[in-house]
This record gives C-alpha cells, sequence and structure tokens, in this order.
C-alpha cells in the first residue's frame, strides 16, 4: 500500500508539473471553492419517503452540500486536495486549507457517513467512485492537517466500500451508458482505491467483475458514439479499466479485438458542444476531457502508431475541452473543473 502511494504521487508530481502551470492551477481552485459552499440551485438526488425528508440540503448533507448536486461537492473538494499536494507553496494554499479544515470535520463526516448507510443506493456508483477517489487523496496528504482529514473521512469510506462488496455480487451486466449510471469509470476508481490502501478482497472481487463485464468485448461500435448528453465515452472507461485488470501482453491481444484495425471511429475527433449553459448539452465538454484522460491512460501501455494515434487524439480533446471548461456558466463550472484536474494531473496514470 505505501509503495502504491508513494509511485501515485511521484507520477502525479511529474504530470503536474509538465502539465499544469500554478496559474492555471488557480484558476481551478477559484473554480471549485466559488461552489464549496454554493447550496442553490441543488438537486439532492435522494428519494424522499416522508415529510420529514423534505429539508434543506444543508441539514441533508453538512459537508457536501454545494457544487449543485452530491457528487460534483465530493468532486470539488477532491480538486482542492489534490491542488493543495501539486502546489504545496502556491499563494492560495492557505485559503483552500481553511476552507477545508471548516468543511472536513469529524461531525459533519459522520454524518454523511451515516447519510449513505441509510440509503445504500444513493449515487451508486458514480458518486461512490469520486468519495473513493478523495479518499485516496486524503491519505497522500501526509502532513498532521491531512491526516486529520483522512481519519475523519474513514467511515465515509468503509460505508460506501461495504455497499459496493454488497452490489457488485448481484450486479449481473454492465451500465453500458455515457454518463452517470456507466459501470467502467466507477470500477477503475475503485480498483485504484483498494490498491492503494491494501484492501485485497476488494482489488480480487472488482477485477472478478472487470473480466466478467469486459472481458469477451470485441469490435466495439466506435460509430454509435457520442449520444447527446455524454459526458463519458463508455467504450474508452472499458479499455481504461482493463488496462488496470490485465497484464500488458494480454491487455494489448484484448484492445486489438475491441478496435479492430485500431479503428476508432468517432472517437478520434472532439465532439462540439451547442450551447454551454444547456445542463445537459454541456455534459460534452466533460466528454472531450474524460476521452483526453482514458487515451492517455490506455496509450502508457502501448507503443508503437497505436499509442502514438492515441496520444494525438488525447491532445485534440484535452483542448477543445479545456477550451469550453470556463463557459461562465454554473452549469458547467460546478464539475468541468474537476474533469480538467483529473486529466491534467494525470490520475491512474
Amino acid at each position: 500500500m505505501k509503495i502504491y502511494l508513494i509511485l501515485m504521487m511521484m507520477c502525479s508530481s511529474l504530470l503536474a508539473e509538465n502539465g499544469m502551470s500554478e496559474k492555471q492551477a488557480e484558476e481551478l481552485v477559484e473554480l471549485a471553492l466559488a461552489g464549496l459552499n454554493r447550496e442553490y440551485p441543488n438537486k439532492p438526488g435522494q428519494v424522499m419517503k416522508t415529510a420529514e425528508d423534505v429539508i434543506s440540503p444543508r441539514e441533508m448533507s453538512p459537508v457536501f452540500f454545494g457544487h449543485f448536486d452530491w457528487h460534483s461537492s465530493v468532486h470539488g473538494h477532491w480538486t482542492l486536495v489534490r491542488m493543495l499536494r501539486h502546489f504545496p507553496k502556491a499563494e492560495w494554499n492557505a485559503k483552500v486549507r481553511a476552507a477545508l479544515d471548516a468543511k472536513l470535520t469529524k461531525q459533519g463526516l459522520q454524518k454523511e457517513a451515516d447519510r449513505l448507510a441509510e440509503h445504500p443506493s444513493f449515487e451508486r456508483m458514480y458518486g461512490w467512485a469520486w468519495a473513493l477517489r478523495l479518499g485516496l487523496e486524503l491519505r497522500a496528504l501526509e502532513d498532521e492537517q491531512g491526516k486529520r482529514w483522512a481519519a475523519a473521512y474513514l467511515p465515509l469510506e468503509q460505508v460506501i466500500v461495504g455497499h459496493a462488496k454488497a452490489y457488485l455480487p448481484k450486479l449481473d451486466w454492465p451500465v453500458r451508458c455515457g454518463f452517470h449510471p456507466e459501470s467502467g469509470f466507477p470500477l477503475s476508481q475503485m480498483l485504484d482505491w483498494a490498491r492503494g490502501t491494501g484492501d485485497d478482497a476488494f482489488e480480487k472481487l472488482l477485477v472478478s467483475k472487470a473480466r466478467q463485464f469486459y472481458g469477451k468485448d470485441s469490435a466495439y461500435p466506435v460509430r454509435y458514439e457520442p449520444s447527446g448528453n455524454d459526458f463519458f465515452s463508455p467504450g474508452l472507461n472499458e479499455a481504461d479499466l482493463m488496462r488496470r485488470v490485465l497484464p500488458t501482453a494480454e491487455f494489448r491481444q484484448w484492445l486489438a479485438a475491441f478496435f479492430p484495425n485500431f479503428d476508432l471511429g468517432n472517437l478520434s475527433q472532439p465532439v462540439s458542444v451547442s450551447d454551454l449553459d444547456d445542463g445537459h448539452l454541456v455534459h460534452l465538454v466533460g466528454l472531450n476531457l474524460s476521452r483526453a484522460w482514458t487515451m492517455r491512460g490506455i496509450a502508457g501501455v502501448l507503443d508503437g502508431p497505436e499509442k502514438a494515434t492515441l496520444l494525438e487524439a488525447a491532445k485534440k480533446h484535452q483542448e477543445a475541452g479545456l477550451k469550453d471548461t470556463f463557459s461562465g456558466s454554473y452549469e458547467g463550472e460546478h464539475w468541468l473543473g474537476s474533469f480538467a484536474v483529473y486529466l491534467l494531473t494525470g490520475v491512474g496514470q
């Protein structure tokens, strides 16, 4: 576990130095801070069973009430923690630490854990994935404040992992879509968490499920993407998961069958976004960013022309996604900064 975290820190630090300037980091930090305590507009995402459930977002979720919805708040917090690690001497560092310290309290995080325990399907599995990614990031903060945050956060991680271990054996088929319910992305994040924390039983379950869901896939329909509201490529998410799961030689064989003749079809070019103020259409900005990070992840275990093809396509997608990350509209800005940070700091690579 310790070796995994050290490697993660070394690799991501190098990527941060090469992929993001401090000025760019400051802009993304400000984007995350802007939504940290912004309670409205809000999409609670929880089924209300009685009139007693009609409470404010802040009462419902004392830590993750901002950024429009729970999962966006989680990865908004993650963005700030990650920026602290990559830019420890930045002028905004103290401001970010103070903002996080006010939020990541033992009492507040225990209430978040209790809420998740009472609602096992809440944020399944997209929100779970980001929550475990935040937990992994907190563990990598080795100062005393970071250790305190990580300890307070632990009950929430434990609830989510318990839910996942109970749910995944019952999930007989993968979810193939380009938005929240999709299963490739959360399996990837959970696998990184399991390896980063040394949870061997969880890792074994995740690897088994990935092989069950995707191990025999071939001839992916690259001309059927994207759908109109996608922020993920289900095909690229799947491949990005399988490069984590399979040994390199086996993965290359799998990928050759998955993308015959390495024809990427519609995946090779960035998508256009017609309206950055539309909450669903703006998902396509996230699609450009997430395609770029999956392509880079997959390219990392390839060589030759396939590697070059993916890296060139990733560059185009990154340019298109970053151009629209700062739209001036909260519809996109409440979450797109996190996708940009994930890409620019090389998460999972």
